[in-house]
């Protein structure tokens, strides 16, 4: 048998050593001859079939002729009566997985063993056979299982529920019929049997919600003395109010039986039904309260995982409601000192979410001792509970300021470092009053930073908000220190901010046209090529740019196109006397489909061989649309859209649809599969009825010739629409083709073919079509350069939502348009919120929105304030329109 792993000596106490290294599968398999011994060894043999064990399970594959040999000089190993090498036998056949042909020799000894005396054999050779049979023989043996689902022995029992889950997977239908068996196990003392036929059970009924809610009330009547299986039981009681949709605390059905499962004798179940009572939706403090009491008493357990599971779910609580967990404050703030760090972790941030104005100074003291124990993935955790509170109570911001900044220039690694430059940034940005203070926080910092990624973000950072305090002068030192005493990288991007400095404080332009100077002498190209670049623009000598306004611009606009996509551009770009234009590079940021991902792998040919790449798609298809002389003068192509699939999956014809929009046009691109190998289509078209799209005209269309089988093909078809105008309409499609039969054996088609056609699913042509996400990357500053000359304000009712979420995305979803700066995440039972959007509207018209939220708790009516800023007052206008009218 295999041995535990054992040290190799004394003097390296902290490694261990396998008794397998170095095995290797040539030498096991010449062992595993012993198995064909006429006096078998038990012991040797199962110290061979341990090793063969470890060799699967590290990965190593044996070759059909291996496995065969193994497989059959291991069903000899059945005549042994010794217990220990036939539970090794019972293994090794599950793993090696014999085929149909193979599994009929082991097939009468694991039936004899299923009906043997010994315990022991019955439940393995259960287990055993329903991992390698196929359906046929699983209905010979099906009698002897449900037998065994009620037999008497817990073991056995046990043994078919679990072979009964997983059967459930491939033979569904022959498990269904044991419903009644497993009704019985249900009831039965075994704790495990319970617990296993429980949980089969509700696998059985799952897809019936009415079959479900009947067995969760029936045993919620006290039926369940398994603590297993009344841990699973609250399980599908939460289910079943989850999808009952009535969160009114007096209507809830079975709330009473979790909390009655709050005074249960077994902790697993106590802690369960707490943790299900905290997790209802619309849970009140009312029947939280119970669940608190409960969890706070597990607070001062003295078994470790009590404590952790009981401040766990606090910190959970704590997120949506902190008011009610203050109350176990008293025995959290004891958990500090725990000697496990995740617990103390836990419990200090859910302190740090609970805490009130006047506890933060305390708190900050235990934190502060607390910190040097803990690993830097449990400090972040930290720093953002800290952070969250500094904007709970903002006028704490010097103390929790300080505290950060601390913590800042102590060891630690980079995600922990990026956690507290993050947190500055964001209290800098929210707490007016922070600024100056946190700006030198991190100017201090920069100082003795090792990692270039945060230099160069926290050099970025200030010099869009240093030229805006009191007296920026103070940061230009330690701008200027970067230049001497850092790489590169870090050098380059001084000289930035520097510029930036002097373009914003008229004052400090001659200081900084005095530094720039000294950058041309750098030892990097970068370093000198931008002071050169800076210089000139900051000169006004009109190389560069003209006005103040312009070198504002040029140094604080939004680069308007996705990096991504700019790399992808310049990648692309020939050195010619044609210098690179920008405005070529694609503005939208696309996802790559997964109709584009799984067509990857059928290496399309011709029009089908599209680029998938996310900046090079929308010129590919400019490049293909082109290309076709019905389509060559519609213009520069606007936007193209993702693909919609038109056909259900597994069908015999996938079809999907991608929406090309012009500026007077709208080309519809079907791309066509044929997915059956007898046939092949041609003469393949998409008619369309355009009797609900009454702005649209059909003017182009072009036919596929052939479309053979697993070889995509586009067909394509041009409507006219008023020029830049965002008509939207509804378009019924039908795939009409003549189909031929091919013979599978040559592969030739008949030449005859049957007219035929196919039922496509209905195309929308949307609003949010004519808009494209283009990210900003600082929202405020664009919003600010934007100006409110074409603001538009107006404010709607969205009616009933369940969530200020699903109104959010509902918005952005009928816009179009790009979330910026992570507001599209809303904060768990937030009463309001504000999010912002950017894009470009048809016609290349640059388009900003801000969004605020509020719902009303009691109605839940969600009510919008709509603000829209652009370059074109109709286009303002026109988002509104769009608003209004979905």
């Amino acid at each position: 048998m295999a041995q535990p792993l054992v040290k190799k000596d004394d003097d390296r106490d902290d490694e261990e050593y396998s008794p397998f290294l170095g095995i290797e599968k040539g030498a096991v398999l010449q062992e595993a001859r012993v198995f064909n011994d006429p006096q078998l060894d038990a012991r040797r043999c199962s110290q061979v079939i341990t090793k063969l064990l470890y060799l699967l399970n590290q990965g190593e594959t044996f070759t059909k002729v291996e496995a065969t040999e193994v497989f059959f000089s291991v069903t000899k190993l059945f005549q042994s009566r010794d217990i220990g090498l036939r539970r090794m036998v019972y293994l090794i056949i599950k793993e090696l997985s014999p085929s149909a042909d193979e599994v009929i020799i082991v097939t009468s000894s694991l039936m004899k063993d299923m009906n043997s005396k010994t315990d022991m054999y019955r439940a393995n050779a259960i287990r055993v056979l329903c991992r390698i049979t196929d359906g046929t023989l699983l209905t010979q043996i099906e009698r002897y299982l449900k037998q065994a689902i009620v037999d008497k022995n817990p073991v056995v029992a046990s043994a078919a529920l679990v072979s009964g889950i997983h059967l459930l997977q491939t033979n569904p239908e022959i498990v269904k019929r044991w419903s009644n068996e497993v009704q019985e196990a249900v009831q039965s003392r075994a704790a495990l049997v319970q617990f296993h036929a429980l949980a089969l059970l509700h696998q059985i009924r799952q897809n019936d919600r009415l079959a479900v809610s009947k067995l969760v009330t029936s045993l919620t009547r006290g039926t369940v003395r398994s603590p297993l299986a009344q841990c699973l039981l609250i399980r599908y009681t939460s289910q079943v109010i989850r999808e009952s949709g009535n969160a009114q605390a007096g209507d809830r059905p079975f709330y009473d039986y979790l909390e009655a499962c709050l005074r249960h004798k077994a902790e697993m179940v106590i802690l369960e039904a707490a943790r299900a009572i905290t997790e209802l939706h619309g849970v009140t403090p009312r029947e939280l309260t119970p669940a608190i009491t409960v969890l706070q008493l597990f607070l001062s357990s003295s078994k470790p995982v009590l404590r952790f599971a009981a401040v766990r779910t606090l910190n959970k609580v704590a997120m949506t409601h902190p008011v009610p967990v203050t109350n176990c404050n008293i025995d959290m703030e004891s958990l500090i000192s725990d000697q496990n760090r995740s617990i103390a972790t836990l419990a200090i941030t859910t302190l740090l979410k609970t805490g009130n104005e006047s506890s933060v100074d305390r708190l900050m003291k235990q934190i502060t001792n607390f910190m040097s124990d803990i690993a830097d993935e449990f400090k972040i955790v930290v720093v953002e509970a800290i952070r969250s509170l500094c904007l709970k109570f903002p006028l704490k911001f010097r103390a929790l300021m300080n505290f950060l900044s601390n913590i800042l220039r102590e060891e630690g690694g980079f995600e922990y470092k990026k956690a507290i430059v993050d947190s500055i940034v964001i209290l800098i940005r929210d707490i007016p009053d922070a600024k100056e203070s946190g700006l030198l926080h991190l100017c201090e910092f920069i100082e003795d930073c090792e990692f270039t990624y945060l230099s160069t973000q926290i050099l970025h950072f200030l010099g869009i908000e240093g030229p805006k305090t009191s007296d920026p002068s103070k940061y230009i030192r330690y701008i200027y220190n970067r230049v001497h005493l850092e790489n590169a990288t870090v050098r380059a991007s001084a000289v930035s901010t520097l510029a930036k400095f002097g373009a914003m404080v008229d004052s400090l332009k001659p200081r900084v046209f005095i530094l720039l100077r000294r950058c041309l002498f750098d030892s990097d190209d970068e370093v000198r090529d931008r002071a050169t670049l800076y210089l000139n623009t900051l000169g006004g000598d009109g190389s560069v740019v003209e006005t103040d306004n312009d070198v504002k611009d040029f140094l604080f606009g939004s680069l308007d196109v996705p990096l991504v996509n700019l790399e992808t551009s310049l990648k692309n770009y020939e050195a010619s006397e044609e210098p690179f234009d920008i405005n070529s590079v694609p503005k939208e940021v696309k996802s790559q489909p997964l109709a584009e991902k799984k067509a990857q792998s059928k290496k399309p040919t011709g029009l089908g061989a599209l680029p998938t790449g996310p900046a090079s798609t929308v010129a590919a298809y400019e490049t293909l649309l082109s290309s076709i002389p019905e389509y060559s003068n519609f213009g520069k192509l606007f936007k193209s859209s993702a693909p919609v699939e038109l056909t259900e999956p597994e069908t015999e014809y996938a079809v999907n649809v991608v929406k090309h929009i012009f500026d007077s046009h709208v080309v519809f691109q079907y791309n066509c599969t044929n997915t059956i190998p007898e046939q092949l289509l041609e003469d393949v078209i998409v008619v369309v009825d355009a009797s609900e799209a009454e702005e649209f005209s059909e003017v182009a269309s072009r036919s596929l010739r052939s479309l053979p089988y697993d070889t995509p093909g586009q067909t394509f078809l041009a409507f006219e629409k008023p020029e830049g105008v965002p008509a939207v309409g509804k378009f019924t499609n039908l795939l009409r083709f003549i189909v031929k039969e091919v013979d599978p054996t040559t592969g030739e088609a008949e030449e005859d073919g049957v007219e035929d056609e196919y039922q496509l699913e209905d195309l929308e042509v949307v609003a949010a079509d004519y808009i494209l996400k283009v990210p900003v990357f600082n929202f405020k500053n664009a919003w600010d350069s934007m100006g409110a000359d074409f603001e538009r304000v107006d404010e709607y009712g969205l009616g009933p939502r369940e969530n200020l979420t699903e109104a959010v995305n509902a918005v952005i979803n009928l816009l179009g348009m790009q979330p910026c700066e992570g507001t599209e995440v809303v904060a768990s039972n937030s009463r309001s919120h504000t999010c912002v959007l950017s894009g470009v509207y048809i016609g290349n018209v640059k388009v900003l929105v801000r969004l605020l939220f509020g719902i009303d708790s009691s109605s839940k009516e969600v009510a919008m304030k709509l603000t829209v800023r652009s370059e074109d007052g109709a286009v303002s206008d026109a988002i509104h329109e769009i608003v209004a009218s979905g």
